[in-house]
């Protein structure tokens, strides 16, 4: 089943020249069938390509998926334009009173602030509260993971010596667990992160089960075992090119990137990266959506009323 997306979204086109199945709104109205709702907290700068990638992770399931894009009051995007905000996003205040069948919180290039220290902190902290009562399944990337884990569970997140960027390969730690299920026993995944959680902290958590880890990357993914917050240490949504774009980029600003490991064919900056990580991350978010959103979600989605 497809995507249903706004008419004139531009990932919209991209995902149609990738042959991946997009409906707009008129013809969604003419189905008898209940999509799921799905909000996108989209943190990260360059938000039409997060957008794209995102929606292409949840195409390839046989489920119906109406995606709606939040952004916050508390934080001005310098990277999109304020047109396309305004025309595809909505803000915390227009959807409070709804629920949704899941939930995803993006990354974000804070790492390196305290959390407190995040401008957004506290509307953020807000939604993850929120969410709790009124989503389904929340899963959180990167960044966003970290900050689930700390707002939820109280984890800290510790700076690494050096920035982690690159393809990892991440032991599948119990295959029988629906999120994980139908996945390889090793799976490759990208990391772009200067910070990391730590296994001992969430091990002292029981209501947490690690279910991959690597040996180079550390902890990769993360759910409580009733399912309703699922948190990913790196960017399996990541296009084939994400990488090389942000190596290339702070090459510019002169940071002396290391070049991304596990990469490029020949560890060549300027060859065309290997994609060998898209099934994993199909996988991923198909489990997620079919065993943790669909198959416990109410049929109804009740909105509130009142003023909470």
């Amino acid at each position: 089943m497809p995507i249903k997306v706004q008419k004139d979204l531009p990932a919209r086109a991209i995902l149609e020249r990738e042959n991946i199945f997009i409906m707009d709104e008129d013809r969604a109205l003419s189905q008898d069938i209940r999509p799921l709702e799905i909000l996108i907290l989209n943190l990260m700068p360059i938000k039409e390509d997060t957008e794209t990638q995102l929606l292409r992770a949840l195409s390839n399931t046989p489920l119906q998926v109406d995606c709606t894009f939040l952004m916050l009051e508390t934080h001005t995007s310098k990277n999109t334009s304020a047109s396309h905000l305004n025309k595809f996003y909505v803000y915390f205040r227009d959807v409070k009173k709804k629920k949704y069948d899941g939930m995803i919180i993006t990354g974000a290039p804070v790492e390196l602030m305290d959390y407190e220290e995040v401008n957004y902190w506290e509307e953020l902290k807000t939604i993850m509260e929120w969410s709790k009562s009124h989503v389904t399944s929340t899963l959180h990337i990167c960044w966003g993971a970290q900050a689930g884990l700390y707002y939820h569970y109280g984890i800290p997140k510790y700076e690494r010596e050096k920035k982690l960027s690159g393809i990892y390969r991440h032991k599948v730690l119990d295959r029988k667990v629906p999120l994980v299920r139908s996945m390889d026993d090793y799976i490759m995944a990208p990391h772009s992160r200067y910070t990391e959680v730590r296994r001992e902290d969430i091990e002292t958590h029981p209501q947490l089960v690690i279910l991959a880890e690597s040996e180079e990357a550390g902890v990769f993914l993360v759910m409580s075992r009733d399912g309703k917050q699922v948190f990913v240490q790196g960017h399996p949504e990541y296009d084939r090119m994400t990488l090389n774009n942000e190596y290339h980029r702070d090459l510019k600003k002169g940071l002396n990137p290391d070049v991304p490991c596990n990469y490029y064919e020949n560890n060549d900056p300027f060859g065309v990266p290997v994609l060998n990580w898209r099934n994993a991350a199909t996988t991923l978010y198909t489990n997620w959506l079919n065993y943790y959103v669909y198959q416990v979600t109410p049929y109804i989605l009740e909105e509130e009323n009142g003023n909470n």
